[in-house]
């Protein structure tokens, strides 16, 4: 009787964890995460980035004019 009743128990506690373990929400926190950090590192190599475009959409110009 002791032991039905203390199953009994176990299973509702072991349904109670497992109903609150939505972990749907975490997946979204780190893709915020994520974004935070590299919206950090482009404002903080803002002047680095924009040079390296500008170079690089300066080759692309003058090999389409050397076509």
């Amino acid at each position: 009787m002791i032991l039905r009743v203390f199953n009994l128990i176990a299973e509702k506690v072991r349904s109670f964890c497992s109903a609150n373990s939505d972990d749907r929400g975490i997946g979204v926190v780190e893709v915020i995460l994520i974004l935070v950090v590299l919206i950090g590192l482009v404002v903080i190599f803002r002047d680095q980035l924009t040079g390296i475009v500008n170079n690089i959409f300066g080759r692309i110009a003058e090999d389409a004019n050397s076509l």
